[in-house]
């Protein structure tokens, strides 16, 4: 398992667990290539499934076992979540934003099939995300929740609104409190969502609760993010399974070019602990969302 560091061995057998889990949900709630317009859900098959390391559906996992929610509720949530990671990705790549053309060790998806197909995906990735939390859950405020929290995460408050921040950042020199802004929104909302959608598949969260997941969240977004910079300045596109060092040529402003790299790996250690701390309420009940921060801070690719 790359990337799994000195984790012990019973997340070694959790996380394939339950990345297995999360490609089995996928599988389930996309459409079958096929079915009509086959071309298209081919496609939306080839941006999801059978790649990346699942990290949001780990969370929610994670996060679902403090309150034991059960398994059906949580891999809708983990499906849903993981589809709006892909779409974003299908999109972020596309030439009029970042034009790479190699994602999770395989060709973008506008370079294996055209730019008009990953408009498509990304779009119809993004409706059968929401459909899959509308259609689950029997509780129909549950239901609403679900989709306010994952609409939150992904609008122009969230994920979206970061790469607007992000796109508009390129050449200019930010303050380190506006790169976090930025990817809070950008990266961080979305984890977020993740840790909170799998909670509330389990229970309707106290305010304690809920700002002690959140806190943890907001601390392993920036870590991700952190570390994602640190590679990009040091790790090769074949480890990556992405193009590496597109950030200096993009001129990108990153923790890397603001703080230098051994500060920037110092703070991903301590994004680690402010992690770590917000959770310690939750007992050992919160081990694997520890065991994932670890994860994300030690991860190589």
């Amino acid at each position: 398992m790359t990337g799994l560091g000195g984790a012990h061995a019973a997340f070694r057998e959790w996380m394939p667990a339950m990345q297995a889990l999360t490609e089995e949900a996928l599988d389930r709630f996309l459409p079958p290539s096929s079915a009509v317009p086959a071309a298209l859900h081919t496609a939306m098959r080839y941006a999801a499934m059978d790649g990346g390391k699942r990290v949001r559906p780990l969370l929610v996992f994670a996060a679902g076992a403090l309150f034991d929610a059960d398994r059906d509720s949580l891999m809708r949530a983990a499906a849903a979540v993981e589809m709006i990671h892909a779409y974003s990705l299908v999109h972020d790549d596309l030439p009029c934003m970042d034009n790479d053309s190699v994602r999770r060790g395989k060709p973008t998806l506008h370079v294996k099939y055209d730019e008009a197909t990953a408009m498509l995906v990304g779009d119809a990735l993004q409706a059968q995300a929401f459909g899959i939390l509308a259609e689950g859950e029997s509780d129909p405020l549950c239901r609403l929740e679900l989709v306010q929290l994952l609409a939150r995460a992904s609008g122009s408050t969230g994920m979206c609104g970061g790469q607007a921040i992000d796109l508009a950042s390129v050449g200019l020199t930010l303050s380190l409190t506006e790169l976090e802004q930025m990817h809070r929104l950008k990266t961080g909302a979305l984890l977020t969502a993740s840790v909170l959608l799998g909670a509330r598949c389990g229970k309707a969260l106290s305010g304690a609760e809920r700002a002690g997941l959140q806190a943890y969240a907001a601390a392993i977004g920036l870590a991700f993010q952190v570390v994602d910079d640190v590679l990009d300045a040091t790790a090769d596109s074949a480890t990556l399974g992405k193009t590496a060092g597109k950030d200096a040529v993009a001129n990108k402003p990153t923790y890397v070019t603001i703080l230098g790299l051994e500060e920037s790996r110092r703070l991903a250690q301590q994004l680690r602990s402010d992690a770590e701390k917000a959770i310690a309420p939750f007992g050992d009940k919160a081990q694997r969302l520890r065991d994932i921060a670890e994860l994300i801070v030690q991860r190589k690719a």
